[in-house]
C-alpha cells in the first residue's frame, strides 16, 4: 500500500459520488482514485485502477454489489473491499462477507465513521458497523458453543485485539510479537472458535468473551 490510501468509490447514485469523494479527499491519508455507476465497472475500474479499499454500494442495476465483490476479488486478491449500503438484514450481511467484504458500514453512519473504516480496512482490520453485529448476533450467524473452547492467553489476546477492529501489524506492535505469529495465532483461533475469517471471529469474541 501506498503512502496514501487509494480509493474506488461503488454507487449508482452521482450525487452520493460525489458527497464521498469530497469527504475522503479531505482526508490527507485517502486518495480517491476512481468511480463506478454498477458491478461491471467496478470489476473493470479495480484492475485498472489498483484501488487498496473499494467502497462498495450492494444494490445497484446490472451486476449488484454482491457478485461484483466476488469478481473484482478473483481478479485481484488484494484489494479490500468495504460494504456501504442502506440496506443492514441478515441475508445481505451475510452475502456480503461470504462474497469476501472486509467490512459492512450503513450510509446513515457518521462521515468521520466510514472514513475511519476506510482506514481501518485499508490496514486489513474489519470494520463493522454496530447495528450489523447486533444483528447477526441476535439472529444467530455466529452462536456461542457448547463450552469456551480452549485457547492459549496469547490466543485471547490476539482475539480481543481483532474484536477491536485492529489489523495483524497493529496486534504484533501491540503484543510484541511478529506479524507471522499473529497470523499463527489467529489460524489457531479460527480452528478452535469454529470460524473462517477474522470478522466472525470478531463477532464471537463480542458475543462471548469479556473485553
Amino acid at each position: 500500500m501506498s503512502d496514501r490510501i487509494r480509493v474506488l468509490l461503488v454507487d449508482d447514485h452521482a450525487l452520493v459520488r460525489a458527497g464521498l469523494t469530497a469527504l475522503l479527499d479531505a482526508h490527507p491519508r485517502i486518495e480517491v482514485v476512481g468511480e463506478a455507476a454498477d458491478g461491471d465497472q467496478a470489476v473493470e475500474l479495480t484492475e485498472n485502477a489498483e484501488p487498496d479499499v473499494v467502497l462498495m454500494d450492494l444494490s445497484m442495476p446490472g451486476t449488484d454489489g454482491v457478485t461484483a465483490t466476488r469478481e473484482l476479488l478473483v481478479r485481484r486478491p488484494g484489494t479490500q473491499v468495504l460494504v456501504l449500503t442502506s440496506f443492514s438484514d441478515r441475508n445481505r450481511v451475510r452475502d456480503a462477507l461470504a462474497a469476501g467484504a472486509i467490512g459492512y458500514l450503513l450510509k446513515d453512519s457518521d462521515p468521520q465513521d466510514v472514513v475511519n473504516g476506510v482506514i481501518a480496512a485499508a490496514r486489513q482490520g474489519s470494520p463493522l458497523d454496530p447495528r450489523i453485529a447486533r444483528t447477526l448476533l441476535t439472529e444467530g450467524t455466529v452462536g456461542p458453543p457448547p463450552a469456551l473452547p480452549p485457547l492459549s492467553p496469547r490466543e485471547l489476546d490476539v482475539l480481543r485485539l481483532v474484536a477491536r477492529g485492529m489489523a495483524n501489524k497493529q496486534i504484533g506492535r501491540a503484543l510484541g510479537i511478529s506479524e507471522r505469529t499473529v497470523k499463527v495465532h489467529l489460524g489457531n483461533v479460527f480452528r478452535r472458535i469454529g470460524v473462517q475469517d477474522r470478522t466472525s471471529a470478531a463477532l464471537w469474541a463480542r458475543e462471548n468473551l469479556q473485553q
